[in-house]
C-alpha cells in the first residue's frame, strides 16, 4: 500500500491547508461585516463574552455529542451512493450551538471534532479536513443569519443558506482534493473500482462527470437537509437547557429580596396615621 504519508502527497497537505486558510479568512470578513452593520452596543470583552464558563460548559458537551456522532453513528447507503460515504449527521450538535450560542462556538465545536478524530484518521486527516470545512461552511451562514433574525423565518434561512454553502464546498473539496488524494494514494483504478457497482460506465476519463453530480451532491445535499430539518424541530425544545445559565440567573435575580424604591420610602414616612372614620362615627 502507498505510504500515505509520503513526500509525493505533500502538494495535498499544502492544498488542503490552504484551502482551510482562505475559508478561515473569508469567514471572519463575513463575520466583521455583519457585526458592524449591527447596531452600536457598549464596547465588551469578546473574548471573555464568547469563552465564559456557562459556553465552555455547553461547547464541550456539545463537542463531545458531535465527535460520538462523527466516530460511530454513521452508516453508508450502498444502493444510493458508493459504500465509501457514510451517512452522518455530526453537524447537528454544531448547529444548535451556533443557534445557541453563536457563529464562532458553533464553528469552534465542528474544529474540535475534528481535531479528536484526526489521531483515529485513515485517511491521514485530509477527510477530517475536508468534514471541517463542510462542516464550517454549514455552521457559520446558520448561526450568522439567525444571530441577525431571530425568528422561525431566519432559522429556516440560514438552514437553507448553510445547506447551499456546505454542498458547494463539498463539491469542490471532493473536486480539488479527495479524490486527488485517493487516486494517488491508492490509484485511480481502486477508486473507480469502488464506484463500479453503481455507476457501470464510469472509467478514470469521466469519474468526476459520474461521481461529483451523482454522489457528492445528493449525498451532501440529504445529509445537510436532515441535520437541518432535525435542528429546526429540536433547538426550541432545548434551548432551556442550551441557555441554562440564563434560566439560573432569572432565578436568582427573583429570589432576591426587591428594595423599595426611593419615592416609595419617603411615602411611608411622610404618610400620617389617619383616625378611623368609622370609630368616629361610633363615638
Amino acid at each position: 500500500m502507498t505510504n500515505l504519508l509520503c513526500v509525493d502527497n505533500l502538494n495535498y497537505w499544502l492544498g488542503s491547508l490552504i484551502i482551510l486558510i482562505i475559508a478561515a479568512q473569508v469567514a471572519v470578513i463575513v463575520y466583521l461585516a455583519v457585526s458592524l452593520k449591527r447596531r452600536k452596543r457598549p464596547a465588551t470583552n469578546t473574548v471573555k463574552s464568547h469563552f465564559t464558563v456557562q459556553n465552555m460548559s455547553v461547547m464541550a458537551i456539545l463537542s463531545a455529542l458531535s465527535f460520538v456522532l462523527y466516530m460511530w453513528v454513521k452508516f453508508p447507503l450502498p444502493f444510493m451512493f458508493p459504500s465509501f460515504l457514510d451517512m452522518q449527521i455530526s453537524d447537528l450538535p454544531a448547529l444548535l450551538g451556533g443557534f445557541a450560542l453563536g457563529p464562532v462556538e458553533g464553528c469552534l465545536i465542528i474544529i474540535v471534532k475534528c481535531c479528536i478524530k484526526m489521531p483515529f484518521s485513515s485517511t491521514s486527516c485530509v477527510g477530517e479536513l475536508a468534514d471541517l470545512l463542510i462542516g464550517i461552511a454549514n455552521v457559520l451562514p446558520a448561526a450568522l443569519i439567525y444571530r441577525l433574525h431571530k425568528k422561525k423565518k431566519g432559522a429556516i434561512c440560514g438552514l437553507i443558506a448553510g445547506t447551499f454553502c456546505a454542498v458547494v464546498v463539498s463539491l469542490f473539496t471532493n473536486w480539488l482534493v479527495l479524490i486527488p488524494f485517493y487516486a494517488k494514494a491508492f490509484g485511480m483504478d481502486a477508486v473507480v473500482g469502488m464506484m463500479k457497482a453503481l455507476y457501470p460506465a464510469i472509467n478514470e476519463a469521466n469519474v468526476y462527470n459520474y461521481y461529483l453530480p451523482a454522489a457528492v451532491l445528493p449525498f451532501n445535499l440529504l445529509r445537510c437537509l436532515v441535520c437541518a430539518l432535525v435542528t429546526y424541530f429540536t433547538y426550541k425544545p432545548l434551548s432551556k437547557i442550551l441557555h441554562w445559565e440564563q434560566a439560573s440567573k432569572k432565578k436568582k435575580t427573583s429570589a432576591l429580596p426587591q428594595e423599595p424604591t426611593p419615592q416609595q420610602t419617603v411615602g411611608e414616612q411622610d404618610t400620617p396615621d389617619l383616625p378611623d372614620s368609622n370609630a368616629n362615627e361610633q363615638a
